[in-house]
């Protein structure tokens, strides 16, 4: 199936990156001493160990400890336990067995920030101070089982967290406005399973793929896309269901797999999650319009909250983004979350083969046949990229 993508022009990409070091080192090393460096950590690209799965269990159950020994802190009966509700631009909104609190940070918590953006997000069980009648202040947040964060937007340096203590990730796409995007879907999958939650991918307004009102070529290849991915998805073991809000298809499937767990929605702007949210929760969250001029969605959604569901479980809107950028991923790493290409890597030639320039490829050679998914393979490449390209300047 032909969706405009060429491996060897995908592979080109990479072929003319080059590294751009200070005139004197140029002068003197010129791309010698990069290169040297890439073939060092080209030796450990296949190394796996470093990212087992009971490193992260033992992260958490060092974190789990130093929190419990921060709560004997709090064992006052002036403090109280709580779940975090909902943030707003005055605070946090805290839920506990006495009442719902408007609380915000003490100034001793603030000074605890590191590398992370925001301290406190919906999900989040905290241990407050009632300061006053339905007010309070967060003195301590428990240590969290999973999270969904992203690199924040303008340094990159900093850890944005979203949500908290979710069991799955709902990664929202739609088609023709806006037009799926493969890659930002990916990305979103990747933050999943680093913060530990479940993704599973619904690709939302399917009912367009037949209005006549939009071009039909336009139509036919986004009819195409949506197949593909929801095949390639469930391929390699990730749930994924086409829905329409308009006429209900899916909606009861998504339902199903939304029952009694807590679920966040995530996804760019314009794609119907909080239309979603109406219809499953029978809530009335504010919707917005696509915006003809751009094609972009409106962002309608301006703070994060819990929403309950009369069938069991929570689930969290969040603002509509335009990019997402995966928070601490190392280049080593990428290979390792997509499945179908790690498991076909090896039968490389080379046991270090990064799949977009060495002979020999296994990878390259699926792909050509069709064998893997070429619009999972562009978004292999698209990470390796953004994550070099990290590196590339100073």
């Amino acid at each position: 199936m032909d969706f405009g993508l060429n491996v060897d022009v995908e592979k080109k990409k990479f072929e003319q990156q080059r590294w751009i070091g200070c005139p004197t080192e140029q002068f003197y090393f010129g791309d010698e001493r990069k290169a040297g460096k890439q073939k060092r950590k080209l030796a450990s690209a296949k190394d796996r160990s470093k990212y087992k799965k009971t490193d992260r269990e033992k992260a958490l159950q060092a974190a789990d400890v130093e929190a419990i020994q921060k709560s004997e802190q709090f064992v006052d009966p002036r403090y109280l336990r709580g779940r975090v509700l909902a943030t707003t631009s005055e605070g946090f909104i805290v839920e506990s067995q006495q009442g719902n609190f408007a609380c915000t940070l003490r100034g001793i918590l603030k000074k605890e920030r590191g590398l992370a953006k925001n301290l406190v997000v919906v999900g989040d069980h905290v241990i407050f101070e009632a300061t006053a009648a339905g007010e309070g202040l967060i003195a301590h947040v428990e240590a969290r089982k999973t999270v969904l964060s992203r690199a924040d937007n303008l340094s990159r340096r900093k850890e944005q967290l979203i949500a908290a203590n979710i069991d799955q990730l709902i990664i929202t796409g739609a088609v023709v406005t806006p037009i799926l995007k493969p890659a930002l879907l990916d990305r979103y999958v990747i933050a999943a399973r680093k913060g530990g939650l479940e993704p599973l991918i619904v690709i939302n307004k399917i009912d367009l793929l037949d209005d006549a009102s939009f071009d039909e070529a336009s139509r036919q290849k986004e009819r195409e896309l949506c197949e593909h991915l929801v095949d390639a998805y469930r391929e390699v073991g990730i749930p994924a269901i086409a829905i329409s809000v308009a006429t209900g298809q899916g909606i009861e499937e998504l339902k199903l797999a939304m029952q009694g767990k807590a679920s966040v929605f995530s996804g760019q702007s314009g794609v119907g999650k909080s239309s979603l949210i109406n219809v499953i929760a029978g809530v009335d969250l504010r919707t917005g319009e696509i915006i003809e001029k751009t094609s972009k969605g409106s962002h309608t959604t301006t703070s994060t909250r819990l929403v309950p569901l009369d069938f069991g479980g929570w689930c969290i809107d969040t603002p509509g983004i335009k990019s997402f950028g995966v928070w601490d991923l190392k280049k080593e790493e990428i290979e390792g979350y997509f499945a179908e290409i790690h498991a076909c890597g090896r039968k490389c030639h080379f046991p270090n083969c990064t799949h977009f320039v060495e002979g020999g490829c296994a990878v390259i050679e699926a792909v050509e046949n069709e064998q893997i998914s070429i619009i999972r393979y562009q978004s292999y490449l698209s990470l390796l990229e953004s994550v070099s390209q990290q590196h590339l300047r100073r």
